[in-house]
């Protein structure tokens, strides 16, 4: 084992984990950066996605801002759409890792140990190395949320939304999707659009298109619709202004940071997707009470049973179910250090900085909702998320 001892450690080179490394490095700091870029939205997006936030809210954030979007689109002399196409968004990020983080380390992080103060981090090749700092960036990939009825078939007849880059494989199958938001929606619309037969199955009593906040901002003066809409685009008028400040979100009651929080992430879909859906059966206000696999003529089939007592019989279910957090699911994170993180329904308990209970330790991303707002789930969140960590860690550096 190397007996140095390094500064950072970041786990993860998604958005969260390259605006992390771009900051500490502008603060002198060259962390280093473990995972492949951009793997969850190279592996788990599908082909033909759009992103839903809006072009203001997708720069992924350096301190300064010398690598946003509009820098990306004069260097390489074109123009990115709008909405943002998955593969355009990918290609961007891999030209921001390139400017913050030309050397990430792809070697999988198979085990976070503490000890005395430091961090020791096991790869999958068993190297081992020592660190001040760690930072888990690593996203929402271990976090995919099957719900109970499902979870005894086999991947083949029901799979999770982010198993599949490529729903081109539904082409000629019957198809449920249960979910009711934009994951639910615009995966239907690709399965349609690749000749697949398809139905989205949603608990909600009608579908939330968001389809009014453009024409409001459009037929708004500016400075009213500065104070309606803040450029982070979470939530509706009054309270995005709260999420995006997430200092000022943990200074609500905890009794109110919930509510707030579910209003500005309810299940919505964007509005541009409805020309697109012409040849997608919705059905809402129904639940699934069971589901079975059957033996057919053509294959296994699965038969689910909803609670009005109504029967689908298709070829697959996809699970457009979302992702619950729970940092005990990730595989490189040992009991012992588990033990010393202070957590609450799955989510860890952070501090200023966004470090944990055990010091040393921070979570970025979607696991510091709980703690520091719902933009965390977003890119948007990149820039407050960029600051204060940086400024925790340089501070305890010096």
């Amino acid at each position: 084992m190397d007996s140095s001892t390094y500064p950072a450690a970041i786990i993860g080179a998604g958005p969260y984990g390259l605006t992390a490394a771009a900051h500490l490095r502008a603060s002198g700091v060259e962390a280093c950066v473990y995972g492949k870029p951009l793997e969850f939205w190279q592996r788990s997006m599908p082909d033909g996605m759009f992103l839903r936030s809006s072009r203001n809210a997708t720069h992924i954030a350096d301190p300064n801002n010398a690598f946003t979007l509009d820098v990306y689109e004069k260097e390489h002399r074109r123009s990115i759409s709008s909405p943002i196409p998955l593969t355009d968004f990918i290609a961007y990020g891999l030209w921001f890792q390139n400017q913050v983080a030309p050397h990430v380390d792809p070697r999988r992080v198979v085990k976070v140990i503490p000890s005395g103060g430091r961090f020791h981090l096991q790869l999958e090749d068993g190297e081992e190395l020592r660190f001040r700092n760690v930072i888990i960036a690593t996203g929402i990939a271990s976090f995919a949320h099957r719900p109970p009825e499902f979870r005894h078939l086999p991947p083949s007849l029901a799979s999770h939304s982010s198993d599949h880059p490529d729903l081109a494989r539904f082409s000629g199958k019957k198809v449920l999707v249960v979910g009711g938001g934009q994951s639910a929606l615009e995966t239907a619309v690709l399965i349609s659009e690749a000749g697949g037969e398809v139905e989205v199955l949603a608990r909600i009593e009608s579908i939330r298109w968001l389809r009014r906040r453009e024409r409001l901002i459009a037929s708004t003066p500016r400075l009213v619709g500065g104070l309606l809409y803040h450029k982070t685009d979470v939530g509706p008028p009054v309270l995005n202004q709260i999420i995006a400040r997430p200092d000022l979100f943990r200074r609500f009651p905890v009794q109110w940071q919930a509510p707030i929080a579910y209003r500005c992430i309810r299940p919505a879909a964007s509005g541009w997707l409805i020309p697109r859906a012409g040849g997608v059966k919705i059905s809402t206000g129904r639940r699934v009470m069971s589901a079975a696999a059957a033996a057919a003529p053509a294959g296994d089939v699965v038969t689910v049973t909803l609670d009005d007592q109504s029967q689908r019989t298709v070829d697959h279910v996809v699970l457009a179910t979302g992702f619950q957090i729970d940092i005990s699911r990730q595989p490189f994170l040992p009991p012992q250090l588990l033990q010393s993180v202070r957590c609450k329904e799955g989510y860890p308990l952070l501090g200023p900085g966004l470090e944990s209970s055990l010091p040393g330790l921070y979570f970025i991303g979607a696991p510091a909702a709980l703690s520091f707002g719902p933009l965390m789930r977003f890119i948007a969140g990149t820039t407050y998320t960029g600051k204060a960590l940086s400024k925790s860690i340089i501070g305890k550096l010096k």
